[in-house]
């Protein structure tokens, strides 16, 4: 399933008489974000409201890295401005913690530190792409994806998989979704939002067909440590040498250590590519905020005891909101794999009344749940697939358990 990404979902350009430019004004607002600025706006005012939206881990970040950002406040070498790539140590740090956890040797110089994994996500389209380039996006995909690709002029296109391959996309349709002005392969494992991990075999095939057909890869690795039961994450150019060449590595210090805030991320490319984006960064916002950059450098040469535990907690609440889910009439949910997300099909409740509504989409039940159940869920529509939605599963155990059960006590009244 192919498809262009230019829907009515995303932002209407703009004629200029506001003054907006066509190319912000046709930016979509991040959905993640917009759920969960509402449900916090709706808890100020008093409500009880229990969001699955935003995703990002519920624990504090760990004590030895906070205690490095007080150290680096005190620090005036950290009062100046640094080097726009990052400090140097820190390139090192996260060179050798790449090499450590999935086997990618780099060098420093091929390390770019950026404002948070999203703004490495931005930089590496903004880097590779000229006007009418397309980009093939595996669907479902995060929000951010298509919009940073038309941000850069380039064409987002998406490859869509459903719960037959466990929303997992194969060569065949990839070479399907392939035209000769395809220039990159968005390529992502663990998945934001069904988190679906890729096995080795998958990945390596995927690497090699790009290879073979030429294209640039970008590999988002951000929940590489957020794997369950057995599974393991691959690197992508690790499994497909023939493809590292051609390859750049998003990752970031906010999921495995609990540092969303932090704003700390990096890019990993050819060197030649990365000194590219090196200078589209110094005209933007030149290097990140020295703390923040202290802050990560303790968090990624340290051990990985504290994601060790967040993954044991992640990996309970995984297994009973997926057992929640799969016990409310009219909803299905396959067991998330990896990161901190369910992906449920809610097709079954839709054209359904509920409580005097009758949504006909995931984004009309959405708004049905937030105000007759307080529980703030993201519709499958924000991901490019109708029909479902995503919740995280990164929030304590007693408000999953009491989101779940409002879910249940709502979506058991549907009426046909």
């Amino acid at each position: 399933m192919t498809a262009s990404l230019d829907t009515p979902s995303r932002g209407t350009s703009s004629t200029g008489a506001n003054g907006v430019s066509r190319r912000v004004g046709a930016v979509a607002e991040s959905a993640t974000l917009a759920i969960d600025a509402r449900a916090k706006a709706l808890r100020a005012a008093g409500e009880d409201v229990i969001s699955f939206g935003a995703g990002e881990p519920d624990f504090p970040t760990p004590e030895p890295i906070v205690e490095a950002a007080v150290a680096a406040c005190r620090d005036p070498r950290n009062h100046r401005y640094t080097p726009t790539a990052g400090l140097p140590e820190l390139r090192a740090a996260i060179a050798t913690k790449t090499a450590r956890d999935s086997g990618l040797a780099v060098e420093a110089a091929q390390v770019l530190v950026t404002n948070g994994a999203k703004h490495a996500v931005y930089q590496a389209f903004a880097t590779l792409l000229d006007p009418g380039d397309e980009v093939l996006v595996m669907a479902p995909y995060w929000t951010t994806y298509p919009e940073a690709i038309a941000l850069a002029g380039g064409v987002p296109v998406a490859v869509g998989a459903d719960e037959s391959t466990g929303f997992r996309v194969g060569v065949d349709e990839l070479d399907a979704a392939c035209t000769p002005r395809t220039k990159v392969l968005l390529f992502v494992s663990p998945s934001n939002p069904t988190g679906a991990v890729y096995p080795a075999q998958e990945i390596e095939a995927i690497g090699g067909w790009a290879a073979e057909r030429g294209l640039w890869i970008v590999t988002d690795e951000i929940y590489e440590h957020l794997v369950y039961a057995g599974r393991t994450h691959h690197s992508l150019p690790v499994l497909a040498p023939d493809a590292a060449e051609r390859c750049i590595v998003i990752n970031g210090v906010a999921k495995t250590y609990a540092m969303t805030g932090w704003r700390v991320g990096w890019m990993i490319g050819p060197t030649q590519v990365v000194r590219a984006a090196i200078n589209l960064q110094s005209q933007s916002t030149s290097n990140v905020a020295n703390v923040s950059q202290r802050a990560a450098l303790a968090a990624v040469s340290g051990d990985l005891s504290s994601m060790t535990a967040m993954r044991q907690v992640f990996d309970r609440r995984r297994r009973l909101l997926h057992a929640g889910l799969n016990a409310i009439p009219g909803v299905s949910c396959l067991e998330p794999e990896g990161a901190f997300y369910a992906f449920p099909s809610v097709a079954g409740l839709l054209g359904r009344t509920i409580r005097g509504h009758r949504p006909a989409s995931a984004l009309e039940l959405a708004a049905v749940l937030l105000d007759e159940a307080r529980v703030a869920v993201v519709p499958g529509e924000a991901f490019g697939c109708s029909g479902y939605a995503r919740l995280s599963y990164a929030l304590a155990d007693d408000e999953l358990t009491e989101g779940v059960r409002r879910l249940a006590e709502v979506l058991g009244e549907t009426a046909s």
